[in-house]
């Protein structure tokens, strides 16, 4: 199950390599960030926030990150929302500018994230527990986008 993950299908980890043997010892690592990946994208509770939503918004951030064949597995699921992904779409024909400038903005420049961008979500009317979803999107991606460099770093050294 381990080798069937995204994060490592997109660091181009096989079975048969040295880097896979590092893998098999930690699976349950591997495991658990899919299973980690999917309650992000489909959970039980999405909130206002569609999975194709999700897919969208998950493309759109691991592109800002330059991981372009991961945002194109992503926007498949994307669904009317597939526009979205383009980060040079603003996301005013949706309704969801400020949606789309704070995920963006939590993406690519999160140290200077401020009380003002979560308030200016709540003004728009997005409610706390739906910012947290937005938020959790956007970490789990961080750690995917990270952990993925890593793993191609890994794979360099074995090489």
């Amino acid at each position: 199950m381990a080798f069937e993950t995204t994060a490592l299908r997109f660091a181009g980890v096989m079975t048969d390599a040295a880097v896979g043997a590092a893998v098999e010892g930690r699976a349950n690592i591997f495991e658990m960030t899919q299973a980690a990946e999917e309650a992000v994208l489909r959970p039980k509770d999405k909130g206002p926030w569609s999975h194709e939503l999700r897919a969208a918004l998950a493309a759109r951030i691991v592109a800002l990150n330059a991981e372009t064949d991961l945002a194109a597995c992503y926007v498949e699921g994307a669904g009317a929302f597939a526009d979205l992904a383009d980060p040079a779409n603003d996301g005013a024909a949706h309704g969801l500018a400020e949606v789309v400038d704070f995920m963006d903005k939590v993406a690519v420049d999160t140290r200077n994230v401020l009380a003002t961008d979560i308030s200016g979500l709540q003004a728009t009317g997005v409610a706390d527990a739906d910012i947290v979803r937005l938020a959790e999107l956007n970490a789990f991606l961080a750690y995917q986008i990270r952990l993925i460099a890593g793993l191609r770093l890994m794979k360099g050294m074995f090489a």
